[in-house]
């Protein structure tokens, strides 16, 4: 079976700034992967170069079997994005922006309805359809922006820090909804800078520096670093790398 996502030595360098430092890792089809890491760590830009938005300097990969570079507009077709910025048009009602980006993924016009109110449905905004979308909660907006990233049924989908300042219940929504598209073989990549959101993947990436510090399932993390939590493990491996990194060590 091909691996969903594949990412090989992959690196980005803006100007003199290594942002994405040669790494590597597989997805298989289904997986949640997490990406953990402060602001700055490369999550954001591995993304971009994963979905084709940018060339890496050095390194490949493919997503969905289609070449990161050679097949980016295959790739395009074949993914949802939800950016870290709320992405959809707060001038427009709800259903106005389910509309439009069912055009821009060019979702067949026999299941536009179909899949418009599976939307509505899973963001829990029935009822309120014709409302302006800056009138909606942050929790609201942001499972709308998840609805409207998955109209056409991608089979991998990024999520680039999709929670960021929404409360913890509806965070808690958020991560339900991303678990039962998994279930149906969505693969789902990611970033996020919450620890109890990594918690919930079912392996997670540790960012720091433009590297990959360390990459495993939750519980095998806090083992094998024997860290009692994510936080602890992602501490006690940023100070070995700053250790490691540092002028004065012995």
């Amino acid at each position: 079976m091909t691996d969903a996502i594949v990412a090989e030595n992959l690196a980005y360098w803006y100007g003199a700034l290594v942002a994405v430092d040669h790494i590597s890792f597989n997805m298989a089809e289904g997986e949640i992967l997490g990406f953990l890491g402060p602001n700055g760590a490369g999550k954001s830009t591995t993304i971009r170069l994963l979905c084709g938005i940018l060339e890496p300097t050095s390194g490949g990969g493919q997503v969905g079997g289609f070449n990161i570079v050679k097949e980016s507009e295959k790739i395009k077709e074949i993914i949802g994005y939800m950016s870290q910025k709320f992405s959809l048009y707060e001038d427009l009602t709800v259903e106005q922006n389910i509309d439009f980006y069912s055009g821009i993924y060019l979702v067949p016009d026999d299941i536009k309805k179909k899949r418009k109110e599976w939307v509505i449905e899973m963001a829990g905004l029935r009822g309120r359809e014709k409302s302006l979308t800056r009138q909606l909660s942050g929790g609201w907006k942001q499972r709308l922006a998840l609805g409207c990233a998955a109209l056409h049924k991608p089979r991998i989908i990024f999520l680039d820090e999709p929670t960021a300042g929404v409360d913890p219940a509806s965070r808690r929504k958020f991560w339900e909804l991303i678990h039962a598209m998994a279930a149906e073989g969505v693969t789902v990549f990611v970033t996020t800078h919450y620890m109890d959101e990594a918690e919930r993947c079912g392996r997670v990436a540790l960012i720091y520096g433009g590297k990959i510090i360390s990459i495993d399932t939750p519980e095998n993390l806090k083992r094998k670093n024997g860290q009692p939590t994510l936080e602890d493990v992602f501490v006690h491996l940023i100070e070995k790398e700053i250790a490691r990194d540092s002028p004065f060590k012995a």
